[in-house]
């Protein structure tokens, strides 16, 4: 085909397309002609991006720290992309699973990789002063990391270890919701009370939660899994895709929370509480929380030591397997 039988070919492509519209052809082409040719700094709002940026002190690193948070944030929203992919999916296209499990990957194992700017990137004196300017906000009330876990997994798998075996299929999602592990870590140190932050972050997003974690019912990525034939459950590609998100989510990602908590927090004689009140010697620890993803993937000896071995290595080097 000859260039002008290939404008043609366009040409009638998109009257086809556009037929519907209420508006010729012709109209939408006045538009075209009218229309400002695109830069890269509108295209991603660059000017807006870079403006999101207000720190409440006059501390310099206190810009990094919000730079990274909201950075952590984009990239939350992109696994969230990539994990509505699998859900909305009919096709139980292995193929497609593997790839959306792997680009997964990728964004928490930039995430991962990155999080030295929290844990070496700021002044220690600094952060422990602006801070206090924050107060009672926490990293802790990332509603887009929640709703993670809970496009992963049912509910069930996300309560408290310590009362999991209370809980079955039979409870409502407002009852699991109501024992989700997180929650246990956002509690007055001194009188065992909710705090503020997670107060603030029930009012604003319980609904929602709930609300997914009703849409996702039966259907989490997880039983996405749990309903492939077994041919495909049995893909080895896959299940290692699996096991490494479980391994990046669950152990690697808060383990580098904790690295950046004992380094602004644990150092001295007296430990320093989290900004929202949160405890973070018992909320951040794999071992502690026992959060996994796709429990049938692994021994009963793993699920039982899950995190623990990660946890020694880099926190108690005497016990460390030689």
């Amino acid at each position: 085909m000859d260039n002008k039988g290939h404008i043609e070919s366009q040409i009638s492509k998109l009257e086809e397309k556009y037929k519907d519209s209420g508006q010729d052809l012709s109209a939408y082409l006045d538009g075209l002609l009218y229309q400002r040719y695109l830069t890269y700094w509108d295209y991603i709002h660059l000017d807006t991006l870079l403006s999101l940026q207000v720190p409440r002190t006059y501390f310099p690193d206190e810009e990094i720290f919000i730079m990274y948070h909201q950075i952590t944030e984009l990239y939350f929203k992109l696994i969230l992309h990539e994990q509505k992919q699998i859900v909305d999916d009919k096709s139980q296209n292995i193929d497609f699973f593997l790839e959306k499990a792997r680009r997964i990957n990728s964004y928490y194992e930039a995430l991962i990789s990155s999080f030295s700017i929290m844990i070496k990137g700021m002044e220690r004196e600094q952060f422990l002063k602006y801070r206090m300017a924050l107060l009672p906000a926490s990293g802790f009330q990332s509603a887009q990391y929640r709703m993670i876990e809970i496009y992963a997994t049912p509910l069930q798998n996300l309560v408290h270890h310590s009362d999991r075996s209370h809980f079955s299929h039979v409870n409502t999602i407002e009852e699991l919701y109501e024992n989700i592990y997180w929650k246990k870590g956002a509690t007055d140190l001194a009188t065992g009370e909710k705090t503020l932050t997670l107060k603030q972050f029930e009012y604003r997003y319980t609904p929602r939660l709930i609300r997914i974690a009703k849409q996702l019912k039966g259907n989490t990525i997880y039983e996405k899994y749990l309903q492939l034939p077994k041919d495909k459950q049995d893909n080895k590609a896959l299940i290692a895709a699996l096991k490494r998100l479980d391994l990046n989510a669950n152990v690697n990602w808060p383990l580098m929370h904790m690295g950046s908590a004992h380094r602004y927090l644990g150092k001295g004689q007296e430990e320093i509480n989290a900004t929202g009140g949160t405890n973070w010697k018992e909320y951040l620890p794999p071992s502690f929380q026992k959060v996994i993803f796709f429990p049938k993937l692994y021994t009963k000896q793993a699920l039982n030591n899950w995190g623990k071995q990660w946890v020694d290595h880099i926190f108690n080097p005497e016990k460390r397997i030689k």
